[in-house]
């Protein structure tokens, strides 16, 4: 089995796989990648299954030294770093090092095997909030050393997969009245965080109240007594009673995830059936790198 220790970790590391869906009724969101599109690719050009474990990096990545040969992909945002991204290439037993991003916030270290934290509910992400799997349910420190489950692969090489650029404004279905939301100008917030993208722009007062508490979904877009909208992020409450004004097309968490302290963001509303389509889409560009 090979290992990879921690050299330094960056501004904010930790394991990351598709997380654990299935456990809100206990108050657990499913957390996992941020953008689970970058990860899943990561883990196909490597030759994983694409809910491997892999190395959320975030804003600045880190330095990790490889006991032995592997096989690695970074993906995501554009990371400066001693690889080419969106590509699987066979490495050397050393160090690999990742800097700061150029555009996007999350990049993904994918390495052949996987990370091989211990199962915790069926899933070895990280949930920062609650200190749930991963290692020790934190982001990494100087000193981890991380297991990488041995696997068998065809040789690394190949040319860059870069995905389709995404478009300018964020996707969202609604059942109400969206032209507020899509007809203003956001920024991202300096106090967001993975429970909820904070938003700063026009105020929705008119779609704020409470309402009685219901279940949450990723992606939603809340709206609290302020007017400021949040979208609910991967380590969403499961419970709210804010008022739900649109949610996010799933082809479009992966733009959510890559968002940054004071990015513009605009919203697109779109139809069920085009949201469909852009997930199909989405999906066929990720089967075709198998």
């Amino acid at each position: 089995m090979n290992h990879i220790r921690v050299i330094s970790p960056g501004l904010l590391t930790a394991v990351q796989d598709l997380g654990r869906p299935g456990y809100a009724h206990l108050g657990i969101s499913a957390s996992g990648a941020a953008d689970a599109f970058s990860l899943r690719a990561g883990n196909l050009l490597v030759g994983n299954p694409e809910g491997a474990a892999a190395l959320e990096m975030t804003l600045a990545g880190g330095t990790f030294e490889f006991e032995s040969p592997a096989v690695i992909a970074l993906t995501g945002a554009d990371f400066e770093a001693s690889v080419p991204m969106w590509r699987a290439v066979a490495i050397p037993p050393g160090e690999l090092r990742a800097g700061h991003a150029r555009s996007g916030a999350r990049c993904y270290l994918c390495v052949r095997g996987g990370i091989d934290v211990p199962l915790v509910l069926g899933s070895r992400s990280t949930h920062l909030l609650t200190g749930l799997g991963g290692m020790e349910g934190r982001a990494l420190k100087r000193g981890d050393v991380l297991p990488v489950a041995a696997r068998a692969g065809t040789s690394a090489g190949g040319q860059v997969r870069v995905p389709p650029p995404r478009g300018p404004a964020i996707r969202v279905t609604s059942t109400c009245d969206p032209s507020a939301l899509c007809g203003g100008i956001w920024h991202v917030r300096e106090d967001s965080d993975r429970m909820g993208l904070r938003l700063r722009g026009p105020s929705l007062e008119r779609h704020t109240g409470h309402m009685l508490t219901e279940g949450v979904p990723l992606g939603a877009v809340q709206v609290p007594p302020d007017g400021q909208p949040i979208i609910l992020f991967v380590e969403h409450q499961t419970t709210g009673g804010y008022p739900k004004i649109a949610n996010v097309v799933s082809a479009d968490f992966h733009a959510v995830g890559q968002l940054r302290p004071r990015d513009e963001v605009r919203f697109e509303h779109v139809s069920i059936d085009a949201a469909l389509a852009l997930l199909h889409e989405q999906e066929a560009w990720l089967r075709s790198l198998v």
